[in-house]
């Protein structure tokens, strides 16, 4: 937590949970990555958190952006960023929203099945597409499924196809997993990367770019490496790799970007055992899983909690929402060790949720409010 959104929480009393993002922490989270990855562009991964607030910051500061719709790229323009600092990274497209991009002047496109690029070239005819290929996601917290990505092997008929319909066959991305803890996850897909390279050489198709992704963690356990480490291992493996040939780079962060500049501030609703005989209390707050908390489920994340008593004797908690709904539990396979002296009506804070807890939020299931944002 920041010294400002202490002051801020200290003189602020909000009725109800709300995020408090302090816009400096973002502001020095991107020039982390500047200094990290020099020679790479920075698109922010919007999804993580699109408050006005915090594209207009990033976009002044000369960030570009990763788009996942046609209302993230209208954000993105409308916080100050030109369509060519725009990408729109999402594989799954409707053919009329590639169009609207394209009228937009977006040039910049990911695929990863023959269809999508078929789509595209209809849609947009002479952009730039790039080919995302599957990683395994292994040392990440949030790995990621089989959704997105075709495998390596199959990139390069993707890519030819793409050429053969007047589309610019770009190069490859890929993602190595959300809050990916292992600063070496990237180099076997750099290596894939740097193989289909060659593949589309022999075809006669000069490939350019590399879209490293995102997966930079946020500071949740505070273990977590900087972003220099993650730099120095990325630019090995590209020298290893490609050698004194390196391609252009992009890179996506956007848990990275925003996760440490948020804290959430909630309230205990409720303090009870399921058997006076057990230790174990159960916790329950008025905001849950369903409020912004989606990233508890399977416990993946584990933010740390801080409360006013910190310092006095704790005992387990499971921690619960207030929904009407049986999934809405936070954590109850490791319980939290939560002060025994903590009361009904207490504050509790979870530190490092900038990211993916507004735009996680229910628009008001069982008629609670969307989470309040206020970006500082």
């Amino acid at each position: 937590m920041t010294d400002r959104v202490r002051e801020f929480l200290r003189s602020h009393r909000h009725e109800g949970p709300c995020l408090v993002v302090d816009l400096e922490e973002v502001r020095q989270n991107y020039l982390a990555f500047e200094r990290a990855l020099p020679d790479s562009r920075i698109f922010y991964a919007m999804k993580a958190n699109p408050a006005p607030e915090i594209l207009s910051a990033l976009a002044a500061l000369g960030s570009c952006f990763d788009c996942a719709s046609v209302v993230e790229i209208g954000a993105a323009l409308a916080a100050g960023a030109t369509p060519e600092r725009i990408s729109y990274g999402n594989t799954i497209k409707k053919e009329r929203d590639i169009a609207t991009a394209h009228r937009l002047g977006v040039g910049l496109f990911a695929v990863d099945c023959i269809e999508e690029v078929e789509k595209v070239a209809r849609a947009a005819p002479g952009a730039r597409v790039f080919c995302r290929i599957l990683c395994d996601g292994a040392g990440a917290d949030w790995p990621l499924s089989r959704k997105f990505g075709c495998t390596p092997e199959h990139a390069p008929e993707v890519l030819e196809h793409a050429h053969r319909l007047g589309l610019v066959a770009a190069g490859i991305s890929f993602h190595v997993g959300s809050q990916q803890r292992n600063t070496e996850a990237w180099d076997a897909a750099i290596a894939g990367a740097s193989a289909i390279f060659r593949t589309m050489a022999e075809r006669g198709i000069r490939l350019t770019l590399v879209n490293l992704g995102g997966g930079f963690p946020a500071r949740y356990r505070g273990d977590e490496p900087a972003a220099v480490r993650y730099g120095q291992s990325i630019r090995e493996s590209i020298l290893r790799h490609f050698g004194n040939r390196p391609p252009e780079t992009i890179i996506e962060p956007g848990r990275g970007m925003v996760g440490s500049a948020g804290v959430l501030k909630t309230e205990v609703v409720l303090i009870s055992k399921k058997d006076p005989s057990e230790d174990t209390r159960w916790v329950y707050l008025d905001i849950g899983k369903f409020g912004g908390l989606a990233e508890t489920m399977d416990e993946a994340i584990r933010y740390p909690i801080r409360s006013e008593r910190d310092g006095e004797a704790a005992g387990p908690c499971v921690v619960a929402g207030p929904t009407c709904d049986s999934a809405d539990v936070l954590y109850e396979k490791t319980p939290y060790l939560l002060p025994l002296s903590l009361e009904i009506g207490d504050m509790l804070l979870f530190e490092g949720t900038g990211a993916y807890t507004t735009t996680y939020a229910s628009v008001g299931f069982n008629g609670f409010a969307p989470l309040k944002s206020l970006v500082i």
